[in-house]
């Protein structure tokens, strides 16, 4: 009589797919970026701070849109990526700007620094106690808008003194470059931007921003020379982007309106043609 033997099973071992750990990866690729962009602020390398910080911010747009791509959206990755934006775009940035410039002034120096990296905490809190309020109904509208400026922007935002400094520097304007490094100059930026992250200023989110089709073509030839600009004069493009999307404020505050104005239109007439009830049964 033959025994047949069952072949053996391979274990199984109980754990999460890697796939869904990727977006948490790319956030500690990102936290880390933040921690040496500090330690290099602290060497006197700002160039390499500064590049550290462009890097986080493009992990920071490529980890949440990965997380939901490969539906592993968490808590954990949620909260994860609250730390790391504080610690990459609150205190990194004003620890780059305090070594940079801003302990020339000492104490009176290290306020403003402070002041933001506060302003962060305080936007970054607001945006997880949002996340919680799951029975309140918003307009659709609202979705498209951010309330107050983001992190990776602000910290953009911030940095606009450095990236001009920099460019100054290369391009052999020392005058221009010690202006712009002035304490006084950089602690107006990190004030303005440190009330612009905590206000209630909707802002452009760019998640379902639909671009019509008369402004594609001009969207394209402008990334292609910004692009250009970009690797030619970096720290220019740079700072003319910061410049850039402080300008657009104004008009997402009126794309805002507009929407709500038009939103409150439509439902006018759905108030009047109920009309006033009457209690009787």
């Amino acid at each position: 009589m033959r025994t047949r033997f069952r072949p053996r099973t391979r274990p199984r071992f109980e754990g999460q797919s890697f796939n869904r750990l990727i977006p948490n990866l790319l956030t500690m690729l990102g936290l880390c970026c933040g921690l040496v962009a500090i330690r290099f602020a602290f060497e006197g390398r700002f160039e390499q701070a500064a590049v550290l910080i462009v890097v986080a911010g493009v992990i920071d747009g490529l980890d949440g849109r990965l997380a939901r791509l490969l539906k592993a959206t968490s808590r954990f990755g949620a909260e994860f990526d609250s730390l790391s934006d504080f610690l990459c775009f609150g205190v990194a940035p004003a620890m780059i700007l305090y070594f940079w410039t801003m302990q020339d002034w000492r104490a009176l120096g290290f306020a403003p620094c402070l002041l933001f990296a506060v302003c962060m905490a305080l936007r970054l809190a607001r945006f997880n106690a949002a996340l919680d309020v799951g029975t309140t109904v918003k307009p659709a509208y609202t979705y498209n808008f951010f309330t107050g400026v983001p992190a990776p922007a602000g910290a953009g935002c911030v940095l606009f003194p450095l990236f001009l400094g920099l460019w100054f520097t290369q391009a052999g304007w020392p005058i221009l470059a010690s202006a712009i490094r002035h304490p006084a100059f950089v602690g107006i930026i990190l004030l303005l931007v440190a009330g612009l992250s905590i206000s209630t200023l909707p802002t452009w989110s760019f998640k379902n921003f639909k671009v019509p089709r008369h402004v594609v073509l001009p969207l394209l030839v402008g990334t292609g020379l910004f692009a250009a600009l970009l690797l030619a004069e970096p720290w220019a493009a740079l700072a003319m982007a910061g410049v850039g999307y402080l300008g657009m404020l104004p008009f997402s505050v009126r794309s805002y309106l507009r929407l709500k104005r038009e939103a409150e239109s439509m439902l006018e007439p759905l108030v009047v043609a109920e009309g006033p009830r009457s209690g009787a049964a």
